[in-house]
């Protein structure tokens, strides 16, 4: 969360990014993804496998949240602006991350059944 305001307080001048399209919302995806997993394995075990679809949701809901005031920080920096697409992208990085953490963890206790 910490690199993420970081890189969103700097000026919009001074981010160089390759010019390749749509590179910003790719990389928004992998970063609130990162997001996403770092806040999964934040969860305990216990407290996952007793309501995975709930912890998944909440996972979800707390990387938008911060995409929201991520977008909403943006606003006050100069040469940045807050992106509804922006905020798409972290929200669709969160969502595949959560996902696949689900998929993977269901195939693991199926496993072990």
């Amino acid at each position: 969360m910490g690199i993420i305001f970081f890189l969103s307080n700097q000026p919009g001048d001074s981010l160089e990014l390759p010019d390749i399209p749509d590179l910003d919302k790719v990389l928004h995806s992998i970063v609130y993804g990162v997001l996403a997993l770092s806040a999964l394995f934040a969860v305990p075990e216990q407290k996952y496998q007793a309501n995975p679809y709930r912890i998944s949701l909440l996972v979800v809901l707390f990387c938008l949240l911060y995409g929201i005031s991520d977008e909403f920080h943006q606003s006050f920096v100069p040469g940045r602006f807050p992106s509804a697409l922006d905020l798409g992208a972290d929200t669709i990085g969160a969502v595949v991350v959560v996902f696949v953490w689900f998929r993977m963890k269901k195939q693991g206790s199926g496993a072990s059944s």
